[in-house]
């Protein structure tokens, strides 16, 4: 079993795809708050009580909603894992508490043309039972981690849709194993506490889901940041 559930990546990222740890900074969380809030403009429909004997309200969903996850935690002592290009060696690192929570600071104040600063992913491990095509995992009982996002089940297509999908034309992959791809967008507020009674640092984050523009460098395309 793994030491962390929870993980903030910076924009670098890492050029292995089976890797929780390089340019990674692992937390250790408490407590995981997801938020998700529909946004539908609406309006009373006039004389709507008069012709059924109820009012009557429409709604145009146009496919909008936010959402934000908040995690609580501390932060203690750990090793960080840093490689700042593509053919250079990772480097790991002790840092102490404060020194983390200082890294988290600092990145969430840069942009993300500063992608060695810049964190854009919060991966949120959990258990799943069953895979992206409604599988159940065997043998009974079996469970594999996977990182939480908002995608559903199935193919993708507006007319060749299958499972949960029917009707997507272009959905994000379901996550099939917990190096899957987590959720993008960045932080909105990070809070942290130094307690002069304790060598742990309690925290407090919250992360919005988005699609961040601009990020990687100045020529970052839109489809590049949708893929």
């Amino acid at each position: 079993m793994p030491d962390h559930y929870v993980f903030l990546k910076l924009g670098a990222g890492s050029a292995n795809g089976n890797d929780l740890t390089t340019n990674i900074i692992p937390l250790k969380a408490t407590s995981v708050d997801i938020s998700t809030t529909k946004t539908i403009p609406s309006i009373d429909v006039p004389l709507g009580g008069i012709l059924q004997g109820e009012s009557v309200t429409a709604a145009l969903d146009l496919g909008m909603a936010s959402k934000s996850i908040t995690v609580n935690g501390y932060i203690l002592e750990d090793a960080i894992v840093k490689k700042f290009s593509d053919d250079a060696n990772a480097i790991s690192r002790t840092f102490t508490a404060i020194e983390i929570a200082q890294l988290i600071h600092s990145s969430i104040d840069s942009t993300g043309l500063q992608p060695y600063q810049a964190i854009n992913e919060l991966v949120f491990l959990y258990d799943s039972k069953v895979d992206s095509s409604y599988t159940q995992r065997t043998p009974t009982g079996a469970t594999q981690l996977i990182p939480f996002t908002f995608a559903s089940r199935g193919e993708g297509g507006l007319t060749t849709g299958t499972l949960d999908n029917q009707g997507v034309v272009r959905p994000n992959a379901f996550p099939t194993n917990e190096y899957s791809n987590g959720l993008k967008g960045f932080v909105r507020s990070f809070n942290s506490t130094i307690d002069s009674t304790t060598i742990d640092i309690a925290f407090s984050l919250n992360f919005e889901v988005a699609t961040v523009f601009p990020s990687g460098n100045i020529l970052t395309t839109i489809e590049e940041a949708l893929e």
